[in-house]
């Protein structure tokens, strides 16, 4: 891999950016931290942690560079690959496991030696471990994670859609993630319809309106109240961009992000000497 840049190796199909996990993957870091947060708690991997991320779970990261480089391996288990695997090796579907979108994984001396072994099928043009390494690669890993990991298996090969879940409770507690609302439709077990529907009926709102206005309310109480700057905070919120963020809380507070921001540093007192 090149030095001082940020870069990926993929083995699999690549992730989407969105805030969303659509398919377990495996990740190791191999330079820089990654701060992630999963609507409930805050992560932070350093270089030689890694983890398993798992499906149908909001979930974002941020990259920290080390002098200029940032490097990490992503190895993806789709459903595909894995019920591939089940019937090759004819294991029986264990009972499902708890999840979670961060799954730190017990460290074991074959996994740096894995990463290793990947070096002479890399490409750089594309990042990628290609065929026909490719599968022959994910078996030996994920081989590795459940003799070490065998709660894995509970996890690895549940392919349940997610079911039907208190709407009002996953909302409070997920609205700052940027995701399309077929994606919050999904992960509560309903249709978009549905959603839309019993959405209104416990929010007396549309959940497009409802997100905005409830995003707007934690800027306005992190701003004022916690000295927040704009720029630090909008992206956490679900907004895309700061010039929407700023538009949009202007429209309902009647003054901009950053003179609020400013207002509350003009009246915090001084420290004393």
């Amino acid at each position: 891999m090149k030095a001082n840049a940020i870069t990926t190796c993929y083995v699999g199909p690549e992730i989407s950016p969105e805030q969303f996990i659509p398919e377990h993957f495996f990740l190791y870091l191999a330079k820089g931290k990654i701060e992630g947060y999963d609507g409930h708690r805050k992560y932070v991997m350093k270089a030689g942690d890694y983890v398993l991320a798992c499906k149908n779970q909001l979930a974002r990261y941020n990259k920290h560079t080390d002098k200029g480089a940032f490097e990490k391996v992503v190895v993806v288990f789709d459903q595909a690959f894995l019920k591939g695997y089940m019937e090759r090796y004819k294991i029986v579907p264990p009972a499902p496991s708890p999840k979670a979108p961060f799954i730190p994984l017990q460290k074991n001396e074959l996994v740096p030696h894995f990463i290793q072994s990947l070096t002479p099928y890399y490409n750089n043009e594309n990042n990628r471990i290609g065929d026909p390494f490719l599968n022959v690669k994910r078996e030996e890993l994920l081989m590795i994670l459940l003799q070490h990991n065998s709660e894995l298996a509970g996890i690895l090969f549940d392919f349940r859609e997610p079911e039907k879940l208190d709407l009002e409770a996953y909302m409070n507690r997920n609205y700052k993630f940027n995701v399309h609302l077929e994606r919050f439709a999904y992960l509560t077990g309903r249709s978009l319809s549905v959603f839309k529907r019993d959405f209104a009926a416990i929010f007396s709102d549309t959940p497009n309106r409802w997100l905005t206005q409830r995003r707007l309310q934690e800027a306005y109480f992190l701003l004022d109240k916690k000295g927040a700057k704009p720029s630090e905070i909008y992206l956490d919120l679900g907004f895309e961009n700061l010039s929407h963020f700023s538009f949009a809380f202007k429209k309902k507070y009647g003054i901009a992000p950053t003179e609020l921001s400013d207002r509350k540093k003009q009246a915090l007192p001084l420290k004393k000497a």
